[in-house]
């Protein structure tokens, strides 16, 4: 069972978070190429908003709302 146990610590530590070491070392060299990749999920998300605040704006322009929820309150 210990093995078992092992084999997943290595997993993770030796395999799965090498990404992350190179990361915080290269932090140290330069802060701004080891959040490339935060600027690029961040500019993804700018402009999906765009995007969504757009649609929003072409679909508003084509619904007519009726705000009356019954025929005997008009």
């Amino acid at each position: 069972m210990r093995s078992l146990f092992e084999a997943i610590q290595w997993l993770f530590v030796d395999v799965l978070y090498l990404p992350f070491d190179w990361l915080r070392a290269l932090e140290l060299e330069t802060w701004f190429g080891a959040n490339l990749l935060n600027w690029i999920f961040m500019a993804i998300c700018c402009y999906y908003t765009w995007y969504w605040i757009k649609q929003i704006g072409i679909t508003k322009d084509e619904d007519v709302q009726d705000t009356t929820a019954h025929s005997f309150l008009g």
